[in-house]
This record gives C-alpha cells, structure tokens and sequence, in this order.
C-alpha cells in the first residue's frame, strides 16, 4: 500500500522560507510523477508544483521564480522549497503520487500540511 507523509509546515513571516517534504512508503516512487498541492479555505485544491520520474517540473505561475520542487528517489522523497512566502500562500499543503498500476492510473494523497505565513 502506498502511503505519503507530510511534514515541514509552520508558522513564518512574510519573506521567509519553509522546505516541506513527502515521503512514500511503497516501491511506485521511482515510477511516479509527485506533486504539491494546495487548499486555502474557501479555495479549491491547485496543483502547486509537480516533478515527474524523469525530473520534469512545472509550476503554477504564482510561485514561479519562488517555489523549487524536487525529489530523492534513494529516500523515496519529495521536497518542496518555499522562499520569500507571502501573505497569499498560506494554506494547506498536500503531496500526491500519481503512477499507472494494472494499467490504470493511481493517485495517493497525504494528509496535508499547514503552511501560516504572517505579514
């Protein structure tokens, strides 16, 4: 069974910087494409960054040129490094694996983060 595992959220000021990271239990890691997510209350879920097993990346464009994505596969871990947050990225933050099983596509999530950020 595939699992992920949060961790990194906190409490920071504007202009400051969080590294999450994911790790997954299972052996799709090395197959998967990862990717963060986030959900502020009102909002709908958006894809925040994604990295495929090939190290292809994309990000949404609010956090180009801030946000970094990136992965270890001997750790079965996925990273997401946050610089100069501001005051609209607070949110919970939620790592997700995406891999063809049997054919069909397969998605997990984790169980979110909280990421505060105060101005």
């Amino acid at each position: 069974q595939v699992q992920l595992v949060e961790s990194g959220g906190g409490l920071v000021q504007a202009g400051e910087s969080l590294r999450l990271s994911c790790v997954v239990s299972g052996s799709i890691f090395n197959i998967a494409t990862m990717g963060w997510y986030r959900q502020a209350p009102g909002n709908q879920r958006e894809l925040v960054a994604g990295i495929t097993g090939s190290d292809i990346t994309n990000y949404v464009d609010s956090v180009k040129g801030r946000f970094t994505i990136s992965r270890d596969n001997a750790k079965n871990t996925v990273y997401l490094q946050m610089n100069s947050l501001k005051p609209e990225d607070p949110a919970v933050y939620y790592c997700a694996a995406s891999w063809i099983q049997a054919g069909m596509l397969r998605k997990n999530w984790g169980q979110g983060t909280q990421v505060t950020v105060s101005s």
